[in-house]
């Protein structure tokens, strides 16, 4: 698994980079890195920023191997993430949209289910 985007369980510092797993209550708000006071935001990729080089590398990695890959809840247009489908698919990867409507991608999709998430995956993979 790779987290592209990062996870909502991360702290990154604002001021020094230090990153850390949190999973408690913040005991002071708003909090702050215990190494240098800097402010704490969520470990995850905002619109705008770059994804990590670490995890896109993992990403791609995976999507070498897959042999199915479900797309699921997504507008398929924010890059590199949008791409993700196409390299599957060229790799050899039978490719699964799970999305209330049509994507960019949906036509390169050998089954597309229409729906929610929290739909149709229970379903799917129950």
């Amino acid at each position: 698994m790779a987290e592209i985007h990062g996870s909502i369980w991360a702290v990154r510092c604002t001021g020094c980079g230090a990153e850390r797993e949190e999973r408690d209550d913040f005991a002071e708000l708003p909090p702050r890195c215990a190494a240098c006071g800097g402010l704490l935001r969520p470990g995850v990729v905002w619109f705008g920023e770059t994804l990590p080089p670490g995890p896109s590398g993992a990403a791609m990695e995976v999507l070498s191997r897959c042999e199915v890959l479900i797309v699921a809840g997504t507008s398929a247009v924010v890059s590199p993430a949008s791409g993700y489908a196409a390299v599957a698919k060229r790799r050899g990867a039978r490719v699964i949209e799970v999305n209330p409507d049509e994507t960019p991608v949906s036509g390169i999709c050998d089954a597309a289910f229409r729906g929610t998430s929290e739909e149709v995956l229970p379903a799917l993979l129950g």
